[in-house]
């Protein structure tokens, strides 16, 4: 199979599945799974069932006339400036079209089968990477959409409500048993006798370890409070944008080991690329939203500005407090320093590829044996402390393979990272090898 350039889009190279396509093959035919994630979920629940969306700021009327039509699978890369068609305009768009070339060519040198990235700057909600691909298909925007099960990623809504709700925190000590490729009643049932393996909450949300929250969940939490902090930090409803977003969807857990399935990220829960880059700035700026943004003006064919973005940044509702998200920024940094995402951002020798940058994140993976998919996500921050010189970014990566694979979302997003903060003069931080002058507009 061979790399195919973009040739005239930089953006969008396909469609990930049919919306719910592996999600409903998954629930008829049953799935295996990664340890660090479910072996099936559950088809996406409505946004009236999921629950009332997360406040946030509407778009005025010249917005929306402005915006109508947006057409983010149709990016193209002219020059130094990213855009996109409207109804009747163009966008001029926020994004960094070496970095948007160099996401595209890393999905396309790895021949994957499906993808997306999202690099965001955590501090103002501008897109600098939006981007897609597929080797086969039509152009679709696939950071939209939320027909994805969220799998472990869905360990940081459980471990926000543990901390809320539950009196649990990064130090909490748990024992466990099992619950490697799912849950069963018995895995929740302590036997001190049996329960050989212990970790605390930060450990188990670095190496995610299922039993651990599943556990934990079952005995602290109702279904209604993981169900609230799932709406704080946003799903049951559409994310603000400029463009439509399909809500990530969560389904209330109807009985107590349905509870403790979903507070391990086993099932019914989707989520979309955009939400989850949303979901680490979250973290990063200490539990406040803000509305992504992608468009910086609209240019009329005469080149004519008809609107351009307000300069400040629009905030959405505060989805946790800052102690708490204080608490799980500790708890994904053990992600990456030990964790489910050590081997992706370090060497074989065990050397991190962004040194002097910590990084906070989580991993998450589901396989369908059966229909030879395999999902894995990497979303996060970095640098997850104050760095001079550095802007803060949010990433998020989603991967769809095959039965083969040459690289996982935790990989994708180390190499967009790299690229990044090499080009920012980070020190001691080279760039993937990767080529992306294919990517240039032609």
């Amino acid at each position: 199979m061979r790399s195919r350039p973009i040739g005239r889009a930089c953006g969008v190279a396909a469609t990930l599945l049919a919306a719910g396509a592996l999600v409903a093959s998954s629930a008829r035919r049953g799935a295996a799974a990664a340890p660090d994630a479910p072996p099936a979920a559950l088809p996406p629940a409505s946004a009236a069932a999921a629950g009332a969306p997360s406040a946030g700021p509407e778009r005025g009327r010249g917005d929306e006339q402005a915006l109508e039509g947006l057409d983010l699978a149709r990016i193209s890369c002219a020059g130094p400036i990213a855009s996109a068609p409207t109804a009747r305009a163009t966008a001029r768009l926020s994004l960094d079209t070496g970095l948007q070339r160099t996401a595209l060519a890393l999905m396309s040198s790895r021949h994957v089968p499906e993808g997306a990235v999202v690099l965001m700057d955590v501090a103002t909600g501008r897109l600098r990477v939006y981007a897609s691909h597929v080797e086969k298909g039509p152009t679709r925007d696939l950071c939209s959409e939320a027909t994805a099960p969220s799998a472990s990623v869905f360990k940081i809504v459980t471990a926000a409500a543990l901390v809320d709700h539950g009196q649990v925190g990064p130090d909490t000590r748990q024992c466990y048993r099992g619950g490697e490729q799912r849950i069963d009643a018995a895995d929740l049932v302590a036997d001190p006798r049996r329960d050989r393996s212990c970790t605390t909450l930060a450990g188990a949300l670095g190496h995610s370890v299922n039993a651990v929250f599943a556990r934990l969940a079952e005995e602290h939490l109702t279904p209604a409070e993981l169900g609230a902090e799932a709406r704080r930090f946003g799903y049951g409803g559409p994310l603000p944008f400029d463009a439509p977003v399909q809500p990530s969807s969560f389904r209330q857990p109807v009985d107590s080991l349905d509870l403790a399935r979903t507070a391990a990220g086993f099932r019914n829960t989707t989520l979309s690329p955009l939400l989850a880059a949303e979901m680490s700035a979250v973290i990063a700026r200490g539990g406040e939203g803000l509305r992504p943004r992608i468009v910086d003006a609209v240019i009329d064919a005469s080149g004519a500005v008809r609107w351009s973005a307000p300069p400040a940044a629009f905030p959405l509702a505060r989805a946790v407090d800052e102690g708490t998200a204080a608490k799980l920024e500790v708890m994904m940094e053990r992600t990456v320093s030990e964790g489910t995402g050590f081997r992706a951002f370090h060497d074989a020798r065990g050397a991190p590829l962004l040194p002097g940058i910590v990084v906070a994140g989580k991993t998450g993976t589901l396989s369908d044996a059966e229909g030879q998919r395999h999902y894995t996500w990497f979303t996060g921050f970095a640098p997850a402390r104050p760095t001079p010189g550095l802007d803060q970014v949010a990433i998020a990566a989603l991967v769809v393979n095959g039965a083969s694979w040459r690289i996982k979302a935790s990989g994708l997003a180390c190499d967009v990272l790299r690229a990044y903060f090499a080009e920012r003069g980070a020190a001691g931080v080279s760039r993937h090898g990767v080529d992306p002058v294919a990517y240039r507009r032609r």
